[in-house]
């Protein structure tokens, strides 16, 4: 398996895992497209084999109100190909991604999902750190993820992901 950047030749592969994945909706793949055409990405990875896509994840700027003065980016969606899951498919493409945005000096993640598979790549619920989700969700689904380690200290507020992920 590959993991790579997401290239323009790939976007109807893209939607279509997440089309797949997400069935019967197709909030997320509008959200990708739409987020696509506002050039709004801070990552996007595909999961190739044998010269198909299999598996997609992307990241997006986010902020913390009241405003701070850190790099924070938003997880989601991930999404791969319902019979290429449960394969680490989608592991990897997380792990790929969190040391990417590492990498581009991006300093914490926040991710909404599932409370019992986000913590194996270290995100820990985000009350933890004073900080909450823009919706109203249980609070063990929203999580954060230092990059640097000890950013999110003292960092209470809210955080916003962009516009059109409140459209969804």
């Amino acid at each position: 398996m590959q993991i790579r950047p997401e290239q323009p030749k790939d976007e109807s592969a893209i939607r279509d895992v997440l089309t797949q994945a997400f069935h019967p909706s197709k909030g997320e793949s509008s959200l990708v497209d739409q987020l696509r055409q506002q050039n709004a990405f801070t990552l996007s990875l595909v999961a190739v084999i044998d010269e198909v896509i299999v598996g997609h994840l992307l990241f997006t700027p986010a902020t913390i109100v009241p405003q701070t003065p850190i790099a924070l980016a938003a997880l989601g969606p991930v999404a791969v190909l319902p019979a290429y899951q449960s394969q680490g498919i989608g592991s990897q493409l997380i792990t790929s991604g969190l040391n990417t945005c590492q990498e581009r000096g991006y300093e914490a993640v926040a991710v909404l999902g599932h409370a019992d598979y986000y913590p194996r790549f270290g995100f820990v619920p985000s009350i933890e750190f004073g900080l909450k989700c823009e919706w109203e969700v249980p609070e063990p689904v929203f999580m954060v993820k230092e990059l640097k380690h000890g950013i999110l200290r003292k960092q209470e507020g809210v955080v916003k992901y962009l516009p059109a992920f409140s459209e969804l």
